[in-house]
This record gives C-alpha cells, structure tokens and sequence, in this order.
C-alpha cells in the first residue's frame, strides 16, 4: 500500500520517518519526478535498482541539500565551486571524486559520484532534514521520467511514500557534467546546454 502524502510540514517530516527507516519514497523534483531512499541504506538502494530494473553497473545520484553537504562527501576544487555557485540549485548534476568511504559501500561506488542540488521547495525541505537522498528519475529504466503526478502513480510500484508535488514543469531532465583541469566534459545532454555552462 503506497502512502500518499501532500509537500507540507507533516507530509514531508511524514516522509522523512520513512526514509530513516528505510523506506524508497517517490519525491518531485525541479526537473521530475525522483525516486530515492537513505544512500547509507544498501538494502534500500537494492530495492530502487529492483523497482526501476536498473542495472547494477549504471550508479545511483544523490540529491544533496548544500554545498556544506556535499564537501562532507566528496573533493570539491575552486573552479567547480565556482560553477556550483552559479548553477546549483538547479538542473546541474556533477559527477565528483567522492570522499565518503560508507558511500562507496552502500552505493557500491568506485571513487566517483554523481551531485545535484534540486531548485525544488519540496525536495529541499526534505533534505534539510535528511542531508542527502538518492535522487534518480521514478521511472522503469529506458522509459522516460515523469511530471505528472497520476502518470507516476500509475506506472511505478512496489514502494512506500509517494510525496506530491503537482504536475512539474520542467524543460527535461538534468544535465550531467564532469570537469577535468578545468575542462568541462557533458556526460548526458539535458536542460542546460554546454555552451551556458560557465564560469
């Protein structure tokens, strides 16, 4: 039995008991419709590979709520900083050399991970509480994601919360970069094109 829960105060510290105890919970985002858990709880990351028949080589996002959040798990230098300065929050997700030894456990991670920071209220009040979560897109893998609520409801199973956020208008999902000696490498095309991505 799926929980359905509106974006406010209770709806949100609702879903929150969820996630600590291990539970997936389907969120909005600023770009789609997520889907996430605890990144510490590989039981619960287990179970999102499962709901999305993912394969296991392809690594699981995090949603982070700060900046502070993510240098407490990976190496940020001062040219990415920068560019996290003027993009996040937002539909930026940058790959990082990750930091967190449990991380690279529960996520079954090698030294890489993939960072946003969502230009959602919702998801941000969720992290304010939780830090990070695993954030990747509510969908059955190959399909495309979500922004309408129904529409998710309908094609995705087998988890706990789903936290309603309205119909999302977004323009896609999040582009994903890595940086490299100050080169800036696209690793999915998405809502920002890589000649808007600068300092």
């Amino acid at each position: 039995m799926i929980l359905k829960i509106d974006c406010d105060e209770e709806g949100i510290e609702k879903t929150f008991q969820v996630i600590k105890k291990g539970g997936i919970v389907v969120f909005p985002t600023d770009t789609v419709y997520g889907i996430g858990c605890n990144p510490y709880n590989a039981n619960a990351v287990e179970k999102i590979y499962e709901i999305k028949s993912r394969e296991k080589i392809k690594s699981l996002p995090v949603l982070a709520y700060s900046l502070d959040t993510v240098k407490k798990i990976a190496h940020i230098d001062t040219f990415t900083e920068k560019i996290i300065n003027k993009y996040w929050p937002g539909p930026l997700t940058l790959i990082l050399e990750l930091t967190d030894k449990k991380l690279k456990k529960s996520l079954n991670l090698d030294n890489k991970i993939a960072v946003r920071i969502p230009d959602s209220k919702c998801t941000l009040k969720l992290l304010e509480k939780c830090g990070l979560l695993v954030g990747t897109s509510a969908n059955i893998s190959g399909s495309p994601p979500f922004t309408d609520p129904k529409e998710c409801l309908k094609n995705i199973t087998n988890y706990d919360v789903f936290l309603n956020g309205g119909t999302i208008t977004s323009k896609g999902e999040s582009t994903i970069i890595e940086i490299e000696n100050e080169e800036i490498k696209i690793i999915r095309k998405g809502v920002l094109k890589k000649e808007e991505i600068m300092i």
